[in-house]
């Protein structure tokens, strides 16, 4: 296409050049140019279309991190209920359980391990009060700082 723009007429392909250069790149089929914008089109289109099953599938594990994240934070009937955009009542527990834990000496750990060692402290630590408030019908609705408050309600006792 560019020869064809050269300014010296000469060197210009003439037409029958033009159509050979164009039979080598439909590899000999017999095609019209419509045919082949046709086929170029179909290709797009079939690129586009993975493009677009590659975006959704990102998107779609991006949405279930974004929902074990938000159930990992609320109690899952609320979360629940702001997925669907429903208004979430408030509810009254007859009982509840504050813990409210600290870790003694945490200043001179921290300042005596490396920044990774304290995150895998941290990380079990958390993991195991996890644990042992899963084995329990009770919810925790706070905490993840280093003074961890748990707020505890008893899931069966809702009034």
């Amino acid at each position: 296409m560019k020869q064809c723009w050269c300014e010296q007429p000469e060197r210009r392909p003439t037409i029958n050049q033009i159509f050979d250069q164009f039979k080598n790149i439909n590899k000999g089929r017999k095609t019209n140019i419509i045919d082949s914008m046709l086929r170029m089109l179909e290709q797009y289109s079939s690129n586009l279309e993975d493009l677009i099953r590659e975006r959704t599938e990102e998107l779609e594990i991006e949405k279930q991190k974004t929902d074990k994240l938000l159930t990992q934070m609320l109690p899952p009937s609320v979360a629940q209920a702001l997925k669907m955009g429903t208004p979430v009542e408030p509810e009254y527990f007859e009982e509840v359980t504050l813990y409210f834990s600290d870790i003694v000496g945490f200043t001179t750990i921290s300042a005596m391990s490396e920044p990774i060692e304290v995150v895998d402290l941290l990380n079990d630590l958390y993991t195991l009060f996890d644990a042992i408030i899963g084995s329990h019908d009770v919810y925790k609705i706070g905490g993840g700082s280093l003074r961890e408050v748990e707020v505890v309600g008893k899931q069966g006792s809702r009034v």
